[in-house]
């Protein structure tokens, strides 16, 4: 199944093509080729992202080591799943990815480097239904944040949001809390205060961070007929919605230093990664251009990963610095 050119009715099912893509390449003929291709399939950069954001919600339910055993159950049952809703995303949503730059020449089901994409959605179902049923016996909420959140990334998002409304990305922001709050469940303790509040820092930065790149590549989505703000918006008005976004992403991250299992080791690093990605965004709203916008998103990358890392790193040193 495959989404066609969007209608008034959303988006509708018709049967494969051997391939959309225009430019296209030859299968991958290499062992790095083949990996490089499944590393864009199912999207393992945004997967690694997803896992830190779980393995931050075990740390919080935790109040500092979850264990070994928690944390590869989270790796792996987190990684499944995240990759199979990915490549479900892709496959749903080739037909529109042929028509922006940014993932044409890309994205495999697009360039031709995967012919025939019948495998694609029953692999990727697959990846989710595995961890989903194998946890469910002993572990029942694991079980429903493994389920919800592949859910909201392909039924919620991609199939309904994308293609009817400018605020798509903000429910689609629930899918990376449903990641930490898999993280938490695994710990044992998936409603902690610090999992939730980490839960919805991931759903306040989500949007922020893809609306930058919308705004880099606004002609993209324009041409792909895909909705996002800034598409319909000026860049101005669109960098005071991620403002909107930001301020209170930067208000809670910095407040989870309340917690005592997180100390200076976690404050310090924040309030630089929070200063920098607040500043970014001011300039975005005095000059939005293009080049701010990419400053702003691979800020929005770094606070994140800044933040995840002083989480893990900080709940571990002895007397919480």
């Amino acid at each position: 199944m495959a989404i066609s050119e969007a209608t008034n009715q959303g988006p509708v099912l018709e049967p494969d093509a051997p391939h959309v893509g225009k430019n296209l390449s030859a299968p991958p003929a290499t062992l790095r080729g083949m990996l490089r291709m499944l590393v864009v399939l199912f999207k393992l950069r945004i997967v690694v992202l997803l896992l830190m954001a779980a393995t931050g919600g075990a740390f919080m339910a935790a109040g500092g080591w979850p264990g070994l055993g928690t944390l590869l159950l989270v790796w792996l049952t987190g990684g499944m799943a995240a990759a199979g809703a990915s490549s479900l995303n892709q496959y749903l949503e080739r037909h529109k990815d042929e028509k922006m730059g940014r993932t044409m020449k890309k994205r495999p089901l697009v360039n031709g480097e995967i012919p025939n994409p019948r495998w694609v959605p029953w692999v990727g179902t697959l990846l989710i239904v595995l961890p989903v049923t194998a946890v469910f016996p002993f572990n029942k909420p694991l079980s429903f944040f493994l389920a919800l959140g592949a859910f909201i990334y392909v039924f919620i998002y991609t199939i309904w949001l994308k293609p009817r409304t400018l605020l798509n990305i903000v429910i689609g922001g629930a899918a990376g809390s449903a990641a930490v709050l898999s993280g938490s469940a695994a710990a044992g303790a998936w409603n902690s205060p610090g999992a939730l509040i980490l839960a919805l820092i991931l759903f306040l930065w989500t949007p922020f961070h893809f609306w930058s790149l919308a705004i880099l590549y606004r002609d993209d989505y324009e041409r792909a007929d895909v909705p996002m703000l800034p598409v319909h918006t000026t860049p101005r008005q669109a960098a005071w919605w991620v403002m909107s976004h930001t301020a209170p992403t930067c208000v809670f991250g910095l407040a989870l230093t309340v917690f005592p299992y997180l100390g200076w080791a976690y404050f310090v690093p924040m309030l630089i990664a929070t200063a920098d990605l607040f500043a970014r965004n001011v300039k975005l709203i005095v000059n939005p251009s293009p080049q701010n916008a990419r400053g702003l998103f691979i800020s929005s990358n770094i606070y994140l990963t800044v933040l995840l890392l002083a989480i893990i790193v900080s709940s571990m040193l002895p007397g919480r610095l």
